[in-house]
């Protein structure tokens, strides 16, 4: 944890420098706050001696009897330590939370990146809600921890060592009781300390689940909603957030055993010392300056080592949050790229598949067996059974998954050897539910191309019959989008996602069921900016609805994890086989006349 979070603090070592020499001059100051007052008590109120440093400093004022004038000047002392005491403390505390949030930054960059470039099979086992809660409340708990724990744990160990000195400089043997009962202190704390950490790996896990929890209520409130589920939404958070709050409760009642017993302990050495104290004034061995000083150092001697046995609390958070990031970033099941690897201008777009093998869980193959050839410019449908794999072909084109054997070719070039970006640069994509983001629809659609201009947006809208909508809006392309485009129709996003598709100009295109959730008049819309954005590109189309395929250059029939048939409409039909079973569901059964 200490070598992690060091690699993040690294890059601010001068800052740190900084911010450690003013923790310095706050620590002398407090060292050195009790000191006026044994002045005013010993040698103003009082009638003793002084140390012979301090008889240099004040002496000829005390000797021409102007002991008012001691009195000023260790008042005037006394306000200059508070000030330098607190524009050190305004240095230390500005500077530490500067470095806390550039930490901050630095690691949640580093995890967003690092979460962009994990393979969807990682999205397909970890629930998003618990990646947010790391990288928000596990950041924010390493931010703390990197900036302001580790310098004070330095600090109140530089301030331990040097009050020591002090304590055993004014009363050796009072010091000796500090010293005596404080391995005592710290062997209760690395006593528990492991059970702290249990607990607050608990805790955290609970708040996770809570974030998951109301996470996928709220993304699916308009099913909830329809269904009328909204008490088993409420119930599920309740179960979860009493669980955190158990988790919590046991976890503070762990943490809670640390302040009382330091507050006992600095207790009992302070009736000793009253007690023994009281006895050497009056027997004239000590001043009641020298104890209210010794007693003032006992107390903050006690706070560092409270400060110290407290951080066990910070150290289980931070270690704890710790492990939960770098089991993101040590998260290899990142889709590999050659440092060689090709990134063409452009591509024709020619595709084959040689013997490919997948399976989302090795020990459940979805695909064993694919083969197939589809030239550049050819438009060709992909159909089969539910779960046949359809959907799993198309994924393994652009690489969002690898194959585990076979081969994904584009122009002959295994996809393997091109760069990721240039590779998906190369293909388009219009799924069933096209996805929104937050923005305006200029963004959206700019979205498959960042660098396009306002007319190319505009222009590409027009092809996707997206403008005659977008135009009658009160901001036009200026309006927001809703959340996930939630104030916009199927057909209208459908659209949207067309023109995005449009702006980019790729030379592959892959259609995933794009009309299957319309209506007759939307996919009316839908098809014929498909039919517009399809000439000239290599086309893929999963269909639900055969007579989107009917005129394609080739159908694949996916069955059995392996191409079942293969051919043109009137082929498939002729061979009496899947392909025409299906087409006699749809049309012979009625399905098509229903669904339109």
């Amino acid at each position: 944890m200490l070598r992690f979070i060091g690699s993040l603090i690294r890059p601010y070592r001068g800052t740190l420098v900084g911010i450690f020499l003013a923790m310095l001059v706050e620590t002398v100051m407090s060292l050195a706050t009790p000191w006026p007052l044994k002045i005013i008590l010993d040698n103003v109120v009082g009638d003793h001696r002084m140390a012979p440093w301090l008889h240099r400093l004040i002496g000829p004022l005390l000797e021409s009897g102007s002991r008012l004038h001691v009195a000023a000047l260790a008042a005037l002392a006394f306000v200059v330590i508070s000030l330098l005491g607190a524009v050190a403390s305004y240095i230390d505390n500005y500077y530490t939370e500067s470095v806390g949030q550039w930490v901050a930054h630095d690691l949640r960059m580093k995890m967003y990146e690092h979460l962009q470039r994990l393979s969807l099979g990682y999205y397909n086992t970890h629930a998003t809600g618990t990646i947010l809660s790391t990288i928000t409340a596990d950041i924010q708990t390493i931010e703390g921890f990197a900036s302001s724990s580790t310098l004070n744990i330095l600090v109140d160990l530089l301030t331990i060592v040097c009050m020591l000195g002090l304590m055993f400089w004014l009363n050796w043997d009072f010091t000796l009781i500090a010293v005596g009962v404080t391995p005592f202190l710290l062997l209760f704390v690395s006593r528990f300390k492991k059970a702290v950490k249990k607990a607050t790996r608990e805790v955290r896990k609970e708040q996770s689940e809570i974030v998951a929890v109301v996470q996928q209520g709220l993304e699916s409130i308009q099913a909830v909603k329809a269904f009328g589920q909204e008490e088993t939404e409420q119930a599920q958070l309740q179960l979860v957030s009493e669980a955190t709050v158990s988790a919590a409760l046991k976890a503070r009642s762990v943490k809670a055993l640390l302040s009382p017993v330091v507050t006992i302990t600095v207790a009992l050495c302070t009736a000793v010392v009253l007690w023994r104290g009281a006895g050497l004034i009056l027997a004239k061995t000590m001043t009641v300056g020298e104890l209210t000083v010794y007693l003032a150092y006992l107390a903050k001697f006690f706070k560092p080592v409270k400060d110290l046995a407290t951080t066990t609390n910070a150290v289980a958070q931070a270690a704890v949050g710790t492990e939960r990031i770098r089991e993101i970033l040590e998260t290899d099941t990142i889709i590999p790229e050659k440092e060689d690897g090709l990134a063409p201008e452009t591509v024709a777009g020619a595709i084959e598949l040689e013997h490919v093998a997948f399976g989302y869980d090795p020990e459940t193959p979805i695909l064993t067996d694919v083969s197939f050839k589809i030239g550049a410019g050819q438009f060709v449908g992909i159909v089969g059974p539910t779960g046949s794999g359809k959907s799993t072909v198309v994924s393994l084109i652009p690489r969002f998954y690898d194959v585990q054997s076979g081969t994904v070719k584009i122009d002959g070039e295994d996809v393997r050897g091109y760069k990721l970006k240039s590779l998906r640069e190369k293909i388009g994509y219009v799924l069933q539910d096209t996805v929104l983001f937050r923005g305006t629809i200029l963004e959206n659609i700019a979205f498959g191309r960042p660098s396009a201009t306002k007319e190319e947006v505009v222009a590409a809208a027009k092809l996707a019959n997206a403008d005659e909508f977008i135009s009658k809006m009160p901001l036009g392309y200026e309006t927001m989008v809703g959340e996930r485009g939630s104030t916009l129709s199927g057909g209208q996003r459908q659209r949207i996602g067309i023109a995005r598709v449009m702006v980019r100009n790729s030379p592959i295109l892959l259609l995933d069921e794009p009309t299957a959730a319309l209506d007759s008049e939307s996919e009316k819309l839908v098809i014929d900016a498909l039919e517009k954005l399809m000439e000239g590109r290599t086309v893929i189309a999963i269909a639900h609805r055969l007579s989107t395929i009917r005129d394609a250059n080739q159908i694949i029939v996916i069955d059995g994890g392996v191409v079942a048939e293969n051919g043109t409409h009137e082929e498939l039909m002729a061979s009496n086989g899947i392909y025409a079973a299906l087409h006699r569901t749809q049309f012979d059964g009625g399905l098509d006349k229903v669904m339109a």
